[in-house]
């Protein structure tokens, strides 16, 4: 009631009024752009300071490489590159909220200053610090005049009838002389002239924000591509973990198949065993008995066949090494609880193993549409967008699916992840629920 009070009489707290301003009105108050001002400030007296370092060691470094002493001065310089890398990553994360990782450690090869030496001089790193030493100190100038002035001259202009006002005698004449020599003088001394000069100011201070925001879009380029971590780093750290999920996923496998065969197949045989060893036993003595153990043992076959189809099926499927994805997954469809609507609209085949991760995708979320969703129905459709292999899969169900929850969508998500997939999972409490899965369209991660 208090709040709907103030508004009714126009008694808004400041920060609803801040909320209803546009954002170009907006934009000179706000902290984000006095962070980014002030991170154009520090950035030319720090690119001095770092420029003038990197020529003079580099400089030092070169001129004695005819002698040993060349080369542990270049790799300390390079190592104070790196230092003062580490400072700007610590700036453009607190003034810019650029939040880079550190690039890789170096790598030494035994112990030892040589070690170290040789460590900072291979490291690419250290080089690519020293490029943004040299590259940086034009584009700091640059920025910083671009900033200064706009800045500068957008709040004295905008504030030009406050100091009028306040002064109202500049250089012997009332206004503000604009150009001057012995015989003309120019000054803005009048009503019009002092309005439109107030609206440029305003101009200039509502587009400095985004003058200066834009300047330090290529700061966050040059921070983010030479002091972060190399693509290549990066690209080595997620396959080992990629392949770390691989593997762990593949001894879960291992160890799912182990456990159906001791629990089920392999226990229905043991029985089955005993059972016909009674049988005979028992079949001069009591033939109607033998012959009804000959029959239950009949059964129990059966039935460990079909587990072992199940668990074949579970492996890989030889309806999806011979028909492919379109009579696999309408099979997996079949022995759903809901009816399923399946629409495979491909051009060709995918990889191999690309195609077993689609069907085991669409098998484990069939099957817990069939456990979890009270669902009455489920769609599955199958496309390919340029080189990506597209799934979803859609219920009615309760929804309140979440890969987050610790159920198997979470385990889902992360095989996925390892062939450079990605699950998103659009589960609303009270459904419907839909699981949208997108693959390589060739995998050649998956085959690494």
């Amino acid at each position: 009631m208090a709040t709907d009070y103030g508004q009714s009489y126009g008694f808004l707290d400041e920060g609803t009024r801040r909320r209803r301003l546009p954002t170009g009105l907006r934009a000179p108050f706000e902290g984000r752009t006095w962070r980014e001002f002030g991170y154009v400030l520090l950035s030319l007296p720090i690119s001095i300071v770092l420029f003038t370092y990197a020529v003079t060691m580099v400089s030092i470094g070169a001129g004695l490489l005819v002698t040993f002493l060349g080369i542990p001065v270049l790799a300390a310089g390079l190592a104070g590159c790196r230092g003062f890398g580490a400072l700007e990553r610590a700036r453009a994360r607190g003034l810019l909220g650029l939040d880079v990782a550190d690039p890789e450690p170096l790598r030494m090869r035994g112990n030892g200053f040589l070690a170290w030496m040789g460590a900072v001089l291979k490291s690419g790193t250290s080089w690519r610090t020293l490029l943004y030493s040299v590259i940086h100190l034009p584009w700091s100038v640059f920025s910083f005049v671009v900033a200064v002035n706009f800045w500068a001259y957008g709040w004295a202009l905008l504030t030009y009838p406050l100091w009028f006002w306040l002064f109202p005698v500049y250089g012997g004449q009332d206004g503000l002389q604009l150009y001057g020599d012995e015989t003309h003088h120019i000054y803005l001394d009048n009503p019009f002239e002092i309005g439109v000069t107030a609206l440029v100011g305003l101009l200039f201070t509502l587009a400095t924000p985004w003058i200066v925001r834009a300047l330090t879009m290529v700061d966050r380029v040059m921070v983010h591509g030479l002091l972060g971590p190399s693509r290549l780093a990066t690209r080595v750290v997620e396959l080992e973990s990629d392949r770390g999920v691989v593997v762990d996923t593949a001894a879960a496998d291992l160890r799912r198949i182990e456990r159906d065969l001791h629990d089920g197949a392999q226990a229905r045989l043991v029985a089955l065993a005993m059972d016909l060893g009674l049988a005979k036993e028992k079949l001069a003595e009591d033939p109607e008995a033998a012959a009804r153990m000959v029959d239950e043992a009949h059964g129990e076959v059966k039935t460990a066949l079909q587990e072992l189809r199940d668990l074949a099926r579970g492996i890989h499927p030889a309806v999806l090494t011979d028909r492919g994805l379109d009579a696999a997954l309408s099979s997996v469809a079949s022995r759903c609880t809901v009816p399923v609507q399946v629409e495979v609209d491909l051009p060709a085949r995918p990889a191999p193993a690309i195609e077993g991760i689609a069907y085991f995708t669409v098998s484990e979320l069939l099957q817990n549409i069939s456990k979890h969703s009270r669902a009455t129905w489920a769609a599955v459709d199958v496309w390919r967008v340029e080189n990506r292999l597209m799934l979803q899969v859609v219920d009615n169900g309760v929804g309140g699916a979440d890969t987050a929850a610790g159920s198997g969508l979470g385990g889902l998500a992360e095989r996925l992840g390892a062939v450079d997939g990605i699950l998103v999972v659009d589960s609303p409490v009270g459904g419907p629920t839909r699981v949208t899965a997108e693959l390589p369209w060739r995998g050649e991660r998956a085959l690494v």
